[in-house]
């Protein structure tokens, strides 16, 4: 094979790993080691690879903007239009346009490859666009960790959504709740997972088992009503239900209403995510706050830190967040 027609998959077939680990490993950049590093480097010489100059230096120019990958159903959600204006308000102070990418369209070669680098949030495994985006050979940040394939990001905030859960069900459990359920999306994203996980471990924990049905990531009102009302009817002594995506609680409160309980004292009723829709329902609805336009800016924040050198790949930051309590959960008569 001649030193013009070994390309980088070449290189990355040869040496057994992903293109974007050889890529990382020969421009000196990445979560590398540093036997993988020369093992690759060892395979380019004796295939004879030699870069493209231009495209490398092609990559490397700034354009002054940087891209957002949002799920592909967040344009409808309280909770990402918040995490995206905090996002843009950051890189604003740091000079940088943000260019939000449609959901669903965004590829490695296209606009990521017009972009300084890229904030993926809460990517999810059956998203398609998403190993595109951390191959695209810019540095990545990712809102929560993602769960599918090898290639990692260049960064990541995560919060802690196990113990947010926790402290819900223990709140629970202290207004009088024997009987939880949880209605949350198939363990798809590191924040669904980590739901999932968490109640099975508070239920081995408390000894009281948590009912967990499954619902779309971005389940409507009515979705969540038509789950709800199955738990009324399946599960004896129900007496509490934490909703876990943003924007369907008042689908649990409609589906209590029409079985005739009583929010806040026949049934107590939670959210994992905290915005308009619990706030404005009728009672409120306690929820936790992950502080979504702060979670933006911080976001923001670590792509700026990477592109600058202000921060090494791989790192990794934690995101706060708050438990609200509210009227719908003021405790069983």
């Amino acid at each position: 094979m001649t030193s013009r027609s070994v390309t980088l998959i070449d290189v990355a077939r040869a040496a057994g790993v992903s293109k974007s680990t050889a890529s990382n490993a020969l421009g000196g950049s990445g979560r590398v080691s540093e036997a993988t590093r020369e093992h690759i480097r060892s395979v380019a010489r004796e295939l004879g690879y030699r870069p493209n100059s231009a495209a490398r230096s092609l990559r490397r120019a700034s354009t002054g903007a940087i891209g957002l990958h949002l799920p592909r159903t967040a344009t409808r959600l309280d909770y990402y239009m918040n995490l995206a204006f905090g996002a843009v308000e950051r890189a604003r102070e740091d000079g940088l346009d943000l260019v939000l990418l449609a959901p669903g369209t965004a590829s490695a070669g296209g606009l990521a490859a017009r972009v300084d680098g890229l904030l993926v949030i809460d990517p999810e495994v059956d998203d398609p666009s998403v190993p595109d985006l951390l191959d695209a050979g810019v540095p990545v940040v990712t809102g929560e960790r993602y769960l599918g394939g090898d290639v990692a990001p260049s960064g990541a905030v995560v919060c802690d959504n196990a113990a947010s859960l926790a402290a819900l069900l223990d709140h629970l459990a202290e207004r009088g709740a024997g009987r939880p359920a949880l209605l949350a999306p198939g363990p798809g994203s590191d924040w669904a997972a980590a739901l999932r996980a968490a109640a099975g471990a508070w239920s081995r924990r408390k000894g009281v088992e948590v009912v967990v049905r499954t619902v779309p990531f971005a389940a409507t009102p009515t979705e969540t009503e038509a789950a709800t009302a199955e738990l009324i009817a399946d599960v004896p002594g129900l007496d509490a239900v934490v909703c876990a995506p943003d924007g369907a609680v008042p689908g649990v409160l409609a589906a209590a209403a029409r079985a005739g309980l009583r929010v806040g004292t026949d049934l107590l009723v939670a959210g994992c995510v905290d915005g308009a829709a619990a706030r404005g329902s009728i009672p409120p609805v306690t929820a936790v706050d992950l502080r979504p336009a702060e979670y933006g800016r911080a976001c923001a924040a670590v792509l700026s830190d990477l592109l600058t050198g202000a921060a090494e790949p791989g790192v990794v930051r934690h995101h706060d967040w708050t438990l609200n309590v509210r009227e719908s959960t003021g405790g069983r008569a």
